[in-house]
């Protein structure tokens, strides 16, 4: 699980890098849980969570520069 605190100290590349292995290992949870491999099902909503969170930060960012 990532605080938002360590995400607001990343660059928006390095936010923009997090996001796509994040949603690169939901993918394979996915495709763990249609195949009853999945070992720790808790991790699905870690992962979503976090993808939530940086979503939410470069939202706010984008905003802010808007103004």
């Amino acid at each position: 699980m990532t605080k938002a605190t360590d995400l607001r100290a990343k660059t928006e590349d390095q936010l923009g890098e997090e996001l796509g292995n994040l949603k690169r290992e939901a993918f394979n949870l996915r495709f763990q849980a249609a195949t009853s491999q999945l070992e720790k099902p808790s991790r699905v909503r870690e992962v979503r969570r976090d993808i939530a969170r940086i979503k939410t930060l470069q939202n706010e960012r984008s905003r802010s520069t808007a103004k």
